[in-house]
């Protein structure tokens, strides 16, 4: 059984980002080659790498992303947003389980 898979989208200016998150060893693809390769720039990876350290995940996770339109700093924003919402997307089905059980017209 292949391990779970977070698929998200980014946008950043005319960028478009399609990211795809599963637990893994760190290994990072952009469009089929290595972020290194992709992202010559290190500023480019430290912004899409930004919410892996915020959270404390760089390692964690194996990512591979789609990148098309705009120019190499719309794009780097763009897989920052997508990461940023995969990373959030497990919590976001846990706070909606606790919204289900409330009825707005429940006195709590």
């Amino acid at each position: 059984m292949p391990s779970p898979l977070i698929q998200t989208t980014g946008r950043r200016k005319e960028s478009v980002a399609r990211v795809r998150l599963r637990p893994g060893n760190g290994t990072v693809t952009v469009n089929g080659r290595t972020a290194e390769d992709y992202f010559p720039s290190e500023s480019h990876r430290l912004v899409f790498m930004e919410p892996l350290r915020v959270t404390a995940t760089e390692g964690a996770y194996d990512i591979d992303a789609t990148l098309h339109g705009g120019g190499v700093s719309g794009q780097a924003g763009a897989m920052r947003l997508g990461i940023a919402r995969a990373l959030e997307a497990p919590r976001a089905e846990e706070r909606r389980v606790g919204q289900e059980c409330r009825s707005r017209w429940s006195p709590h």
